[in-house]
């Protein structure tokens, strides 16, 4: 099993910035894409970023500009900066990581890290 921790959610205004940070641990074997989604308040979870092994990263159109995915793959960390934070931003967001276990892609998620933006 692989332990996925999310922290920096919070209560920012709106125009402003917040970092998320992921750490993965337990029994990994070779995490491939790690990225980040995020769910509002009746809606559906979406993704907002994903970035490769390799780092190549992958934006929602929503967030492009505003929002920056980087990976530290020596610390199996993933952060996600968000600048220019609107209130429909406002959403739990979870982390997710796949874990290549033999042939097999394994998809890991977090609990959960609360983001509201409002004045």
């Amino acid at each position: 099993q692989v332990q996925l921790v999310e922290s920096g959610g919070g209560l920012v205004q709106p125009g402003g910035s917040l970092r998320l940070s992921c750490v993965a641990s337990g029994n990994i074997f070779n995490i491939f894409t790690m990225g980040w989604h995020r769910q509002a308040p009746g809606k559906e979870r979406e993704l907002v970023a994903t970035i490769t092994s390799t780092g190549r990263p992958n934006y929602a159109d929503s967030v492009k500009g505003r929002f920056t995915i980087s990976r530290d793959n020596a610390k199996n960390t993933v952060y996600l900066q968000m600048n220019s934070l609107k209130p429909e931003d406002t959403a739990v967001y979870y982390c997710n990581v796949q874990d290549l276990r033999g042939f097999t892609f394994v998809d890991y998620w977090g609990e959960g890290t609360l983001v509201t933006v409002s004045s």
